[in-house]
């Protein structure tokens, strides 16, 4: 591990040397992902992506992606585009990612179960904001606002995130 690692330790994420508040699945943490179990995956994961809307923020990056009215992302086992970034219209279940709460303004977006996604293995494993402090996620870890902007201004693609 290196100090330009996101690490999961129970004082938080630590990364740059501090360590930042954070909030886990509801279903704590898992060896064994499956779909809608609402736990987030232990291991090593990389960040291969990072969203924005640009209508409520600037670009944070330059390899930012701005989120489009349209945005999905897959999380039907069976659909094959399973786990991956998809356009409405569209008929599998999917998560949007233009949302009208604040919570998917800034994603980071994590390589678990992707590029090839394994069905039934969880999909969209983000970092993104927190509700409030100690509100569980789905299975993503989330942040504050601000934090969550410190740590995308400093985070590269390929940046780990270990969850141990």
């Amino acid at each position: 591990m290196t100090p330009n690692d996101l690490v999961l330790t129970p004082r938080g994420v630590r990364f740059w040397g501090r360590y930042i508040p954070c909030s886990i699945g509801k279903g704590g943490l898992t060896s064994t992902k499956q779909e809608g179990d609402g736990a987030t995956p232990r291991g090593t994961h990389h960040v291969v992506g990072l969203l924005y809307r640009a209508d409520r923020m600037a670009r944070p990056t330059s390899w930012a992606e701005p989120i489009g009215k349209d945005d999905l992302w897959s999380d039907e086992s069976g659909d094959t585009a399973y786990n991956q970034w998809v356009c409405a219209p569209y008929g599998a279940s999917h998560e949007r990612l233009r949302r009208s709460d604040p919570l998917y303004d800034l994603i980071l977006v994590l390589d678990w179960n992707w590029p090839q996604a394994t069905p039934g293995a969880g999909s969209a494993i983000f970092m993104h904001q927190w509700r409030r402090p100690g509100y569980c996620t789905e299975g993503c870890i989330a942040f504050s606002r601000s934090n969550l902007r410190w740590i995308a201004a400093r985070a590269t693609p390929g940046t780990r995130v270990i969850v141990r």
